[in-house]
């Protein structure tokens, strides 16, 4: 973190001897340690939630480029499928609702009903 070199620390622990003194430093130390802990993790968890963030945003531009090439894929499917379906030759198509199918004849209706004949009496 610090270009500190050994020299220069025991400088520091020479000066911090001669102005707090030797009841003084030891205490000094350790709370100059808890400080810096503190702060290592708080720049851990700084970290940490950054990457976080950063997974997150390459998964939604993961997402969106995959919600693009499906959107795509379904607009060509659907220009495929309305080019198949304009080609079908009109013959194929079923005629009007107006005309009736060949297989449904009428059957010409009798001119008389039976009921409408006279009744022959044998006696």
């Amino acid at each position: 973190m610090f270009d500190i070199g050994f020299t220069e620390l025991a400088l520091l622990m020479l000066i911090g001897l001669i102005v707090l003194g030797p009841e003084r430093l030891p205490r000094v130390v350790r709370t100059l340690g808890l400080y810096l802990r503190k702060a290592r993790s708080a720049w851990g968890s700084v970290k940490q939630s950054i990457e976080a963030e950063l997974d997150a945003d390459e998964l939604r531009k993961a997402l969106s480029q995959v919600r693009e090439q499906t959107k795509s894929a379904g607009e060509d499917l659907k220009k495929t499928l309305e080019a198949e379906i304009s080609s079908i030759p009109k013959e194929l198509e079923p005629k009007s609702t107006d005309e009736k199918p060949a297989t449904e004849k009428t059957k010409p209706s009798p001119s008389k009903s039976i009921a409408d004949t006279p009744a022959i009496d044998n006696d």
